[in-house]
Order: structure tokens, then C-alpha cells, then sequence
């Protein structure tokens, strides 16, 4: 195995690590054990987990762990009290070493800046909270969030769980009746929007979306404005502006929550129907992000972690709570990583010190044909861990991020998990060597395997990403829908979580997941991943991007349809689709070779980058292609279409 673009920690990086530290304490010095102990005593794990994260209780839990409603609804930190706004913010305000340390920096596409101390932040959030207070929100009501990556979104975030209401952030770059429906589906009578922002030097103006998704919802009746420009429109019997919710003196009570008390609504794209409403609670998400990023990814106190998402997806709550919840700077950008000139990501994480960089593969794919030079350019000694999710990995833009951002020192801590699941299933520790576009472990806390079609775990071979013990994180069902929820996820294996990933492990210890289970492909009697396939063509020097997906065949079952996105500089041409379809030739046999490779402009992709394959194969099938809410470029969508009429 080449071990060319391997990342190896020395003796002295692992010492260093919170989670070796935290090993030693414990009594383990061998990683291997202490993982296995993780899984076969979850009781333990994670009441020693919580004790470590320095979680504050106002009643402390009798015992970590009740099972009594079996396996898909665990009780956990049963009869504790605590806030997640009390362990993400104020108790770092409450003590003198901590109170002055920076809690949030943020920074505009125009290069406005805001910061707040722990302190500031603290205040902020009590301001909001009773103005909220006073606006009606009460505890237990749902409040929907329709924000960009702006201060206020936290603020909000925090002062709504100080109050005991529940939050739900949706995507910023949703329609109006995106948010309408996902409103609806939360009982969500008060919606908090901006009035806009700004994305690639252009106004995106969200008012007026606002205003019809409050007009739309059958629930809506409020409409909570923070105003970024001048000339905002304020409608007298709906509109209360955000200078009015914080015109108010601190509140200073905390809601004394219990454990599994709800704080979130995270809304998920399902392939068909309704968006899944995973709730998420004090005792739950907030823990489950803290330990991945504090103990997984070594996250602490004076770090600064980015990552660039959006508040509706999971990575947003992710990074607000892994970087609170540890005392670490949340660092924050609002704008596009590529403008106005493509070093704009690495101009940031030079200027902000960021430590910790959260990407995913499509946005490095993104920045790769701009030359390595946009990069190398850039001081980034700040940096100690750079982040990735999203979807899988191909080899080729792996390799360009470790050697040009990572100066070929930097670990790629690559990180899978889900909305459902409140962080990582697997990831890569600092403490074992990282390799390209794998994971080395999987996270402490989480029994991951790999199930075949029998239900039996399998080594070397592809099969579902399962999970055998419930985790403080896991989601507390879908909200007000609990038998969507088993059937979603424990309906194929009894006490057995399926979380829809297809993955090997081998073994040596390392995972690769390639693809969604649903996206997975049988040709000619052959399994394949489209990952498989899509990193063969990206290997090609004027490919920037792929996509594969399998359209019935009379005689293979399915044929092998592929398409792909070039490099700028490059033009359509006859002979790249030849050529990449000999390199899979090559690499995967005759069998696998693709039936059709159909050149691009785009493909269709959510905020974060990451391609959606069901949507690319129900719009060449011209089939019913379900919630595509979630998508940045629809018009990816008909040039696909146009391509099916060709073939």
C-alpha cells in the first residue's frame, strides 16, 4: 500500500491529544481496548464521557443509562437537569478564566467583522431571551430559524433554549414554501428570518420569502426580523424587528431542563414525502457534538473551529456546540469560500487563526482547478485539523488538500455521521495513522459494523453501515411521527440501527463508505458503490466532478449511467467520455463499463456540496423525484433531462 499521502502522528502529537490523556486517566493505554470498552459497557462510557466534557447540572442524573423502552428509545442521564445555553455559554461567562476569552468571531463577505467574549455573548443571548419572553414564546413552543451564518442566529439559538423552547433551523437558501412545510410540520407558529445576505457580491433577499412562508404556513402567525439593510418593509400586525427583541434587560433564569427534554428540530430531505423531524434534546446533541469535537477531533479551549455550512444542515448546530460546549472560539463566515477571489477560505483561516477547518470534498474539488497556488500562498500555521463530511471521498482531491493546505502535515480527520445521529459514527482519531479518503476507526461510543444481506458482519467486503448500541445523540425519534422513525431506521434487524451507508471495513481497522445503500448499484450481477465508479473518471485530468447511477437494463439488471462536470480550460469533447470509459474499463472490468458518459455543466448539489444521486436518476428516468427543497441548482436538473432524451 502506498503510503505516499498518509498522515502519521508522533509520540509526542499523540500524548498530546485530549482523548490519549483522557485514556490514561481512565486506566487504558491501548486505543484498540479502550474502544472495545466504549462499546460494551455504554453506561460507563458515557457517564465518564459527560464527566470529561465538564457538563454542569443543575440535579445530576441517579444513573446514565434506561433502557426500559428498549433499544429505539433510551432514556439517558435519567432524572438530570441541565441547559444546553447554561454548558455552550454561561457557565464560561461564570468563571474568571473564561468570562474574557472569545467565544464567536464572525465575518461577512464583505469583510465586516463582529466578535463577542464569553461575557458579551452571555449578554446577548439574556437580552434575546427576554425579549423573546415578552414576544410570547413560551417553553416547549417550536420556534422556526431561517438564517444565514450570522451572530444573531446563535443568539437566538441559545436564548430560545435558555426559555425552554425548541429551535429548528432550516436553510437559508430555502423557498417559501420550503420553510412553510417544514413550519407546518414543527406546529410552528413564530418564524426568525433576516431580511438577507449577501453571496458572491449579489443581494439574496430573504424578506420577502419570509413573509410568504409566514403567509403559507397554516401555523405561521409571527414573523421575527433581523434587519440587515436599510429599506426592510415591516408589516404592523406580523413583523416584530429584531432591535425589539433585544431592547430588554437581561433575563437571568435558565429553564432547568431534563435530559430529554427537546432543545432542536433538525428537518431532513426524505427521498419521497414529507421532511423527517429529528428531535434532538439538552442531554443529547450537545454532549454528542462536544465529545466528537473536543475529544475526537481535539478541539479546547483558545481553539478557533470553522466550518463552512449552513445552519440548516447539521453541521451548523455541530459547529456551535462542539466549539462552545468546549470553551473554543465558534468562528463563523457568511459568503461564498471562492470570492472574490478563490484563496478566500485560506485568506480567512490565515486571518481568524482558525485551528480547526471544516470542508467537504465537493468544495475542495471546487477550488482544486484554481491551481495549488491560491493555496500555498496563504500562512496557514495556524492550522492543526482539517475537518471533512458530506460525502465521500475520491482519492485524487483528498491528496491535493493534504499536500497543498495540509502542507503533507496537517491530518484530514475524516468524519461520517448524520442528522439522526447528532455527529460521527466513524472518523479518524489522532491517534492511529490517517490514510487517503478512509476512516480509522470508528468513533468511541458508537458499535459500527458492516451487516451483509444475512444480517452477519462482514470484513473486506461492502455491506450496511450498522450500528449495534444505542449513543447519547441518537435521535429521540421523528417529531410527533414514532413509527416513521422505527420503521426508518430498526425495521430490518431487531436492536439493530441501519443507517443507510454502504460500507468496508477491513482488517486492519479502516472504513470506506461508498454511497447512500439506496444509491448502491448491481450490474451484471455485480454490487458496486458509485463511489467506486466516480473516483475512477475524477482521476481524469479534465474531470472535475462525477456522478453514477444505475437506469434499468433488460439484460444486466441495471446499466452503469454516468455523468461529469470538466475543469475549466476544458472543452466537450468526444474523446474524455472514451477515454474515461476505458480507465473503467481498466480498473473494474468489462462488466462495469459505463453504458453512457454524459458531460455536464453541473450537477445537482444541496448548500454543503454534496450531490444528490437519486435526484440525478429521477430526473434522467423523468420519474417523481420527491423533496428537492434542499437543492442550490435545480437547473442542474433539466440539462440531465436533456441528455436522457439523447440516449
Amino acid at each position: 500500500m502506498d503510503k505516499q499521502d498518509w498522515w502519521f502522528p508522533t509520540d509526542i502529537q499523540i500524548k498530546a491529544t485530549r482523548l490519549h490523556k483522557w485514556m490514561r486517566k481512565l486506566g487504558y493505554t491501548d486505543y484498540d481496548a479502550f474502544y472495545k470498552a466504549s462499546i460494551l459497557d455504554i453506561s460507563w462510557f458515557w457517564s465518564q464521557a459527560e464527566k470529561e466534557l465538564d457538563i454542569e447540572w443543575f440535579h445530576h442524573y441517579r444513573y446514565a443509562l434506561d433502557l426500559s423502552d428498549g433499544w429505539k428509545w433510551p432514556h439517558w442521564y435519567v432524572k438530570g437537569k441541565l441547559n444546553a445555553s447554561h454548558n455552550a455559554v454561561f457557565k464560561w461567562a461564570e468563571k474568571e478564566d473564561t468570562k474574557q476569552g472569545t467565544a464567536l468571531k464572525w465575518e461577512g463577505e464583505d469583510g465586516e467583522q463582529e466578535q463577542y467574549t464569553f461575557d458579551e455573548l452571555t449578554a446577548a443571548v439574556k437580552r434575546a431571551a427576554n425579549g423573546l419572553k415578552h414576544s410570547g414564546i413560551s417553553k416547549g413552543d417550536v420556534v422556526t430559524l431561517y438564517m444565514p451564518m450570522i451572530p444573531e442566529t446563535v443568539i437566538s439559538m441559545m436564548a430560545l433554549s435558555q426559555i425552554g423552547a425548541v429551535f429548528s433551523p432550516v436553510f437559508s437558501g430555502y423557498g417559501a414554501e420550503a420553510v412553510a412545510a417544514r413550519m407546518d410540520a414543527a406546529g410552528s407558529s413564530v418564524l426568525i428570518a433576516a431580511s438577507g445576505y449577501t453571496r458572491k457580491g449579489r443581494p439574496v433577499l430573504m424578506k420577502k420569502e419570509a413573509d410568504r412562508a409566514v403567509d403559507l404556513s397554516e401555523s405561521g402567525k409571527t414573523l421575527i426580523i433581523v434587519e440587515r439593510e436599510d429599506d426592510v418593509e415591516i408589516r404592523d400586525t406580523i413583523d416584530i424587528t429584531w432591535k425589539e427583541i433585544i431592547n430588554h434587560a437581561p433575563l437571568d433564569k435558565v429553564h432547568k431542563a431534563k435530559s430529554d427534554e427537546p432543545f432542536m428540530l433538525l428537518y431532513t430531505s426524505g427521498t419521497t414525502g414529507k421532511p423527517k423531524g429529528t428531535v434532538h434534546t439538552h442531554g443529547g446533541f450537545p454532549i454528542k457534538a462536544a465529545f466528537d469535537a473536543g475529544l475526537c477531533m481535539d478541539v479546547k479551549k483558545g481553539d478557533t473551529f470553522c466550518w463552512y455550512t449552513d445552519m440548516g444542515w447539521m453541521m451548523g448546530p455541530f459547529l456551535v456546540y462542539g466549539a462552545l460546549m468546549n470553551g473554543a472560539c465558534l468562528m463563523m463566515y457568511e459568503g461564498a469560500p471562492d470570492y472574490p477571489e478563490p484563496d478566500r477560505l485560506w485568506k480567512l483561516t490565515e486571518s481568524a487563526g482558525i485551528t480547526h477547518l471544516g470542508v467537504s470534498p465537493t468544495l475542495i474539488r471546487s477550488l482544486m482547478q484554481h491551481g495549488k497556488e491560491w493555496t500555498e500562498r496563504k500562512d496557514l500555521s495556524s492550522l492543526r485539523v482539517i475537518g471533512s463530511t458530506g460525502e465521500p471521498w475520491n482519492p485524487e482531491p483528498w491528496k491535493w488538500l493534504f499536500r497543498t493546505a495540509g502542507r503533507s502535515r496537517i491530518p484530514i480527520i475524516n468524519y461520517s455521521g448524520g442528522t439522526e445521529t447528532s455527529g460521527g459514527i466513524l472518523g479518524n482519531l489522532l491517534l492511529k495513522p490517517i490514510g487517503p479518503a478512509t476512516f480509522n476507526s470508528a468513533i468511541p461510543g458508537m458499535a459500527a459494523d458492516v451487516f451483509n444481506d444475512d444480517g452477519q458482519s462482514v470484513t473486506g467486503e461492502v455491506g450496511e453501515l450498522v450500528v449495534k448500541k444505542p449513543w447519547v445523540g441518537m435521535t429521540a425519534g421523528f417529531w410527533k411521527e414514532p413509527q416513521r422513525y422505527e420503521e426508518a431506521y430498526w425495521k430490518r434487524w431487531k436492536d439493530i440501527w441501519v443507517h443507510g451507508d454502504w460500507a468496508i471495513k477491513t482488517k486492519e481497522g479502516y472504513w470506506t463508505i461508498t454511497g447512500r445503500s439506496d444509491d448502491v448499484m448491481t450490474i451484471a450481477g455485480k454490487r458496486v458503490g458509485p463511489g467506486e465508479i466516480e473516483s475512477i473518471l475524477v482521476e481524469h485530468y479534465a474531470v472535475k466532478e462525477a456522478a453514477a447511477i444505475g437506469i434499468p437494463d433488460e439484460k444486466k439488471g441495471e446499466a452503469l449511467v454516468c455523468f461529469i462536470v470538466l475543469n475549466e480550460g476544458n472543452q466537450p469533447d468526444k474523446s474524455i467520455t472514451e477515454e474515461a470509459g476505458r480507465r473503467c474499463e481498466s480498473s473494474m472490468g468489462r462488466s462495469l463499463v459505463p453504458s453512457a458518459i454524459f458531460i455536464v455543466d453541473d450537477l445537482p448539489k444541496t448548500r454543503n456540496g454534496k450531490i444528490m444521486r437519486r435526484a440525478v436518476r429521477s430526473a434522467f428516468l423523468n420519474e417523481e423525484t420527491g423533496d428537492l427543497s434542499a437543492l442550490e441548482n435545480p437547473q442542474a436538473l433539466e440539462d440531465i433531462k436533456e441528455k436522457a432524451e439523447k440516449m
